[in-house]
């Protein structure tokens, strides 16, 4: 039996005051991602809504799985965000000090839509990993600061640029070789 491949969607918190467009598009991703039988990772806040959560709550209701690493230790979903994963991962660890390995080491490939520091970090951890990166150009943040670079002189992985959801879920697939 082969496993489903896990994306991870990366990207902006509520506070870096996204668009509309930016919103559409995190939903757009999430709705591909379970149409193509794939699971969506992403970090589930627990004080805050994200980009990241709007993908995760378009996956789950276009009958899609979702894998939340939440910090902490607890197991709660929280009315915040009005949605919980299929499955939660509290991986004891905190936000911005370590829980980011977790969270990128689950995902076969990660897609970055905006994004600050948080997702900065994310990104830094599956270009050290190896793990492909697809960044959307179409958003201010860190996504769109790297699109078409790379991390540092060593060349490893180029962070893939993208314009729209449908070409982040063409890439992936040929990325992963599915």
């Amino acid at each position: 039996m082969e496993r489903n491949l896990q994306i991870g969607i990366m990207g902006s918190a509520a506070d870096l005051k996204y668009s509309k467009k930016a919103e559409n598009f995190a939903k757009e991703i999430g709705k591909l991602i379970a149409e193509n039988n794939c699971t969506l990772v992403y970090g589930a806040e627990k004080d805050c809504c994200s980009l990241s959560t709007l993908a995760a709550k378009s996956a789950s209701e276009n009958g899609g799985l979702t894998l939340g690493v939440t910090y902490g230790k607890t197991k709660e979903c929280w009315g915040i965000n009005d949605f919980c994963p299929t499955i939660l991962l509290p991986c004891g660890l905190e936000r911005g000090g370590g829980r980011e390995f977790t969270l990128v080491l689950a995902c076969d490939v990660v897609i970055a839509i905006g994004g600050g520091s948080g997702t900065l970090n994310e990104l830094a951890v599956a270009y050290q990993a190896g793990i492909p990166i697809i960044v959307s150009n179409q958003f201010k943040g860190w996504a769109k600061k790297l699109a078409g670079k790379y991390f540092d002189d060593r060349k490893r992985l180029v962070c893939e640029s993208i314009s729209t959801p449908q070409e982040a879920i063409e890439k992936v697939l040929n990325l992963c070789k599915c």
